[in-house]
């Protein structure tokens, strides 16, 4: 039996990660091969709500958590969290960027793991193009190759800015590409705007439902389309707006960690909902008890199948 993280791995130890170096220096092909000998998870079902942490945020330049500038920045701390998180038997995977991911696969912390790869990273936080968000990381052919079960993409439409047609165009071809590699894209729309300088997703209800109208048509197939969308207001109303399967996502923590949990809980019992995909607010949780965050986000999932149609 594998031995816990926490009793394996000295968490002071500055070295703790050295050998991934070594690995990347001498042996770069290991990424591939650890890849090619991962188990795979079973696969996701309708009535078992799936759990998937997000580490993707480093990739765009956005470091911070709440107050914490440069909470994310160090690479080592990061991974430390991650591996807690995963230990946990009811989370089902990761959405990164591939350096993550890679680190990932070189641990060995991906076994029986669901894979989703982040695909767009190149509308870095804060940038004059913000919203023309080019993808600079994963291919579908890539994700394919590494036995993953998806890629990511998110898609930010802003109609003060036209860079969105582009945005637009891009996410629909990767869409089209993930179907043809049978693989899920995961689509997280937002319309957005610039308020002082900052790019702002607008999260009203209608705002929202419009978003996942137009992210629901993008690629020349929708077989294999998730959405990833924002818990806000009336979600009974905002899941009405589609047949996909959805998943929710966690953001940047924002108020009590009861009042999150609460609003994720009401939002899970809503039909159309596969699970979380929950990053900053579970990783970085204000008490710093990554096992014990983890843990209630994973007792609010739904993991009994429907009795019938």
């Amino acid at each position: 039996m594998k031995q816990a993280f926490e009793t394996r791995v000295d968490r002071e130890d500055p070295r703790r990660y050295e050998s991934l170096t070594c690995q990347r220096l001498e042996d770069p092909q290991a990424v591939a091969r650890a890849a090619s000998v991962r188990r795979r998870h079973a696969g996701a079902k309708l009535g078992e709500q799936n759990f998937i942490i997000a580490a993707d945020h480093p990739a765009r330049g956005a470091l911070s958590v709440g107050k914490r500038a440069t909470a994310m920045a160090d690479r080592r701390d990061l991974l430390d969290r991650l591996q807690l998180a995963l230990e946990n038997p009811a989370c089902d995977g990761v959405l990164a960027s591939p350096d993550v991911l890679d680190d990932l696969l070189l641990l060995g912390a991906l076994e029986g793991k669901l894979v989703f790869g982040s695909m767009n990273r190149g509308g870095l936080t804060g940038l004059v193009n913000e919203i023309d968000d080019r993808f600079t990381g994963h291919t579908a052919a890539a994700l394919a190759a590494i036995g993953a079960d998806g890629g990511k993409m998110l898609t930010r439409i802003s109609y003060e800015d036209p860079d969105t047609v582009a945005t637009l165009e891009a996410t629909a071809h990767a869409v089209s590409d993930l179907a043809r590699h049978e693989l899920v894209a995961m689509v997280e729309p937002f319309i957005s705007r610039r308020v002082e300088g900052k790019v702002v997703n607008d999260l009203r209800p209608d705002t929202v439902i419009k978003s996942m109208g137009i992210a629901s048509g993008l690629g020349e197939s929708s077989a294999y389309t998730w959405l990833k969308i924002p818990v806000v207001a009336e979600m009974e109303r905002v899941m009405a707006a589609t047949t996909m399967p959805t998943v929710l996502l966690g953001g940047d923590p924002a108020g009590s960690p009861d009042e999150v949990f609460a609003s994720w809980r009401e939002a899970l019992a809503l039909p159309g909902v596969q699970g979380l995909t929950v990053g900053r607010t579970l990783l970085y949780p204000e008490d710093g008890d990554v096992s014990a965050a983890v843990a209630t986000a994973a007792s609010l999932l739904n993991t009994t199948a429907p009795t019938g149609n």
